[in-house]
């Protein structure tokens, strides 16, 4: 994605491919929003950019980010230090993205006003948020329970972005996003996009080796 700085001196975002602008356009006009593709594709670059616009335009009053707590290849509870403190190194691609949009200072700002958070998807049960853009990333890690939970804690004038690789679940069976986007493609408020090798923004070989791999 191209960015373009605006007169507050905040990164807007600007689609690079066809399906990254129905991503977009999805989020504007829906209330819950499904991304699915490869890693690369702009999920959650997208989901930070748009959050991030929005947020500083008073479209909402604050963002959440979260999580499943399945981790590849080790046991989330054999790390370090308290639950918010496990689930960090596994949101800090989403906070780097939001850091991108609004700035370090600015992120910092916002972050210690407990206007942006990033909390474990499993202590949100209970929550209501209102006015929040809340973003739930490797959601092909979550169970059909957990993505439900998730959308009912929507309050208010709320988006729900989901966003995740069904490639790449480490469940061990059926992810519950690929089940979720079956049962709610026809919903009204609900918009699921699938963005494709075409639209990896990162190195141009990634497209080739994950077309590759998978055939």
């Amino acid at each position: 994605m191209n960015q373009r700085r605006n007169p507050k001196g905040l990164k807007t975002l600007t689609a690079k491919t066809y399906n990254q602008k129905l991503y977009i356009r999805a989020i504007v006009e829906n209330d819950v929003i499904i991304c699915t593709g490869p890693a690369g594709s702009g999920k959650s670059f997208i989901a930070a950019g748009i959050s991030a616009e929005h947020f500083m335009a008073s479209k909402s009053e604050q963002i959440v980010v979260t999580r499943p707590l399945v981790c590849s290849g080790r046991n989330i509870g054999s790390l370090p230090g308290e639950l918010g403190e496990k689930i960090q190194p596994y949101l800090k691609p989403m906070e780097e993205n939001l850091k991108h949009f609004l700035g370090r200072d600015r992120h910092k700002h916002h972050f210690l006003a407990g206007n942006i958070k990033y909390e474990p998807l499993e202590v949100m049960r209970g929550a209501t948020y209102d006015n929040t853009y809340m973003v739930l990333d490797e959601a092909q890690n979550c169970t059909v329970d957990q993505i439900k939970m998730f959308i009912t804690r929507m309050g208010e004038n709320s988006k729900a972005i989901i966003n995740g690789d069904i490639g790449q679940t480490d469940l061990g069976s059926m992810s519950g996003l690929d089940l979720c986007i079956r049962k709610l493609e026809n919903v009204n408020g609900v918009g699921i996009i699938k963005l494709g090798h075409e639209d990896i923004q990162r190195h141009g070989i990634i497209g080739q080796i994950l077309t590759a791999l998978e055939s």
